[in-house]
């Protein structure tokens, strides 16, 4: 048997990721092996979650997977666990409609698992036990378990806040975090900063680890955990050639799904990690693979590496599959402009690219196929989600030239998604393999096809 629980917050920023990371560190370095989740189209929670485990982290989303896929991976990924940990996104009942539809509280109804509410105590005492008998009282189904105090000021301060929510709720007060005088996770955009790009990671972790070992009762917080019982992981016995598909991982290109990287080994693939920073040029290579990141953090670096670059460029103007997502995207563009300097990248599309201080676009998003492309059939209708500040400053095509038409969400341009060029595929939309599992079998399809030819 592994215990489970859910750690969910009132709302963004409230602190669930301290106490969720934090809590998973702690008890991994405690001896327990913990398997992290995350809620949500999330890479960075999902990576501070991995780190603070050491085992990869998974993302359940009911909004891209279907819930019998969901609850197949949060058993099978639990499985040879002691503990497994989901940490919740947004608002306990935030979702895509009034009705709080793919929202935490969905998920955690659905897993059957208990929540620990983690709640902002910033300037407010008595108030918090109405947020959270407000919380119990919404949906009945929704098993509060635990509530974790966050940003308390002194000893009184959480004296008078811990004795209201248990007198008027009647759910135990599990930990108090302290206001910290160091921002452990810095905000940028509209989550916390990577801790690929983070200096001190790892005395990061050691301090979130200290802190809940410290501040939460560990032990209590274990007993309102619930009993799951895993599952063995289906396992499929690859008889196919192994392909080489290349990865660029670094500072720049960090997002990626463990479940894409797995849906990818699968289907016959050796992963390649290529640091487009660092390494003089591509590998021999099968396909390649850029998921998102951060490029314009590391656009002079990027920009400077130009034996690289000019590898990236040759290999998709010779034919090799290369699969890029938002950041990758972006790399594979002529240019990126960022306060007035202009930044050089790999050329393979004719476009520049800006940066806004305002998203672009966020959130869900579906697409249709209507063009031809290297890994996706006419009329699959696809899932998935954006996250961008990147704009489009000059691109001489027209968007009849990409490949989807956006039925939910923002693309590249004028609705429409997917930029295709030679077996280069680059488009704004991100894809969880769970929720459209073609894309694995579509991509290794087409790197085997252009191997024996």
């Amino acid at each position: 048997m592994t215990k489970a629980i859910i750690v969910a917050g009132l709302s963004g920023g409230s602190g669930k990721s301290v106490v969720a990371v934090g809590l998973t560190a702690a008890l991994a370095k405690s001896g327990k092996i913990v398997v992290p989740f995350k809620k949500g189209p999330d890479y960075i929670d999902a990576g501070w979650m991995k780190l603070a485990a050491g085992i990869n982290c998974y993302n359940l989303d009911p909004y891209l997977m279907d819930e019998e896929v969901i609850k197949t991976s949060f058993l099978e990924n639990s499985y040879g666990a002691d503990i497994a940990i989901l940490e919740g996104n947004r608002g306990l009942y935030d979702g895509v409609n009034p009705e709080g539809g793919y929202s935490t509280a969905e998920l955690a109804i659905s897993l059957g698992l208990p929540v620990l509410l983690v709640v902002n105590c910033t300037k407010t005492t008595r108030t918090v036990a109405a947020m959270v008998l407000g919380c119990m009282k919404l949906d009945e189904r929704i098993n509060i378990k635990g509530v974790v105090l966050n940003q308390i000021g002194t000893k009184r301060h959480q004296s008078i806040v811990t004795q209201a929510v248990e007198k008027y709720t009647g759910i135990p007060v599990l930990g108090a975090i302290p206001r910290m005088k160091r921002d452990i996770f810095p905000m940028r955009h509209l989550g916390v900063t990577p801790h690929q790009e983070y200096e001190g990671s790892e005395q990061a972790m050691d301090m979130l680890a200290e802190t809940a070992a410290t501040h939460l009762d560990l032990d209590r917080i274990s007993e309102v955990m619930v009993d799951i019982q895993p599952i063995v992981k289906h396992t499929v016995s690859v008889t196919k050639t192994k392909l080489r598909i290349g990865l660029l991982v670094d500072a720049a290109f960090q997002f990626y799904y463990s479940e894409n990287l797995e849906a990818l080994e699968k289907e016959g693939a050796e992963l390649i990690p290529i640091n487009a920073l660092e390494e003089q040029a591509l590998p021999e290579l099968d396909g390649l693979y850029i998921g998102g990141g951060f490029p314009e953090t590391s656009a002079k670096l990027l920009a400077a590496n130009v034996s690289f670059r000019e590898s990236v460029k040759i290999a998709a103007n010779e034919g090799l599959p290369i699969y890029a997502e938002c950041g990758g995207l972006i790399y594979l563009g002529e240019s990126i402009e960022l306060d007035g300097e202009v930044h050089p990248l790999a050329g393979v599309f004719p476009i520049r690219f800006g940066m806004s201080k305002k998203p672009q676009a966020h959130g869900y998003s579906v697409f249709m196929t209507e063009n031809e492309n290297p890994f996706y059939k006419i009329g699959q209708e696809v899932k998935g989600h954006e996250f961008r500040y990147s704009t489009i400053l000059d691109w001489q095509g027209t968007s009849e030239d990409l490949a989807f038409n956006m039925t939910r969400g923002t693309g590249f341009i004028d609705g429409r998604d997917g930029l295709v060029s030679n077996n280069v595929l680059a488009l704004y939309t991100h894809i969880h393999a769970l929720g459209t599992p073609e894309w694995a079998t579509g991509f290794m399809a087409c790197c085997r096809k252009i191997k024996n030819e």
